[in-house]
């Protein structure tokens, strides 16, 4: 393990770190020394004495994200914000509902936190924050609406906070995976899954695994020096 992967004495934070890619990132920072805060609003994993600390944090509540912070016993100095939702459907079938829970979740929860950790970062002159948006953020997608705006603007606060806390040695970047074969993809329909590797120049589709590696570079001193950027991890489906 290069010491620049070494994260013992830091405290990160994951958001929706209890299952999918969440997950795969969350037990990554554990085995690398980290002390690792997960919010989800439920646990993932049950009937085994879990590494990391649960919270269960509505997101889009910013006065619960901001006393779940406030009782945090370490300063956080690492965030992925990988929490996010999917209510499918055709713009013109959309309700509003749809639309707006998942801009709450997946763009407003993420700004939430940034903005209830962020001064403890820009105090100590220091901090990595990944933002997990997708590739649909970036070519769109039909039946997305919502979900591809959410990640779009995801991709936009991403810049946007990179220029605002660069000053004080904060980094801000942005991972966009395609289709990853979590639990949840596993069950979607086979046309569905054939489609996603018809897009690929590579033979496979990403692990949850293959996201976690490209956060945890990102999240450390290997990548001190990148910021503002968008990082696909997504086997070519977007080229």
């Amino acid at each position: 393990m290069s010491d620049l992967q070494d994260f013992k004495g830091r405290t990160a934070v994951v958001t929706g770190g209890a299952r999918g890619i969440g997950l795969a990132i969350t037990h990554a920072l554990v085995d690398r020394g980290a002390r690792v805060h997960v919010f989800d609003v439920a646990p993932g994993e049950s009937g085994t004495e879990v590494p990391y600390q649960f919270h269960q944090v509505n997101i889009t509540d910013s006065a619960c994200v901001a006393d779940v912070v406030a009782q945090l016993p370490d300063e956080v100095s690492l965030l992925v914000n990988n929490a996010g939702i999917t209510r499918d459907r055709s713009m013109v079938k959309m309700s509003d509902d749809e639309w707006s829970s998942v801009l709450a979740v997946n763009l407003t929860g993420s700004f939430n936190i940034v903005r209830a950790l962020a001064p403890a970062m820009r105090n100590a002159g220091y901090g990595r924050i990944v933002n997990i948006t997708s590739i649909n953020g970036i070519r769109g997608k039909f039946g997305q609406a919502n979900y591809s705006a959410s990640k779009a603007g995801l991709i936009g606060l991403t810049k946007t906070l990179a220029r605002e806390l660069g000053p004080k040695g904060i980094t801000v970047n942005a991972v966009a995976p395609g289709m990853v074969m979590t639990e949840m993809a596993k069950t979607l329909p086979e046309k569905v899954l054939a489609k996603a590797r018809q897009e690929c120049v590579l033979p496979k589709l990403a692990l949850p695994e293959d996201i976690a590696n490209v956060v945890l570079f990102l999240l450390s001193d290997a990548a001190s020096m990148v910021t503002g950027e968008v990082v696909r991890v997504d086997a070519g489906q977007c080229i």
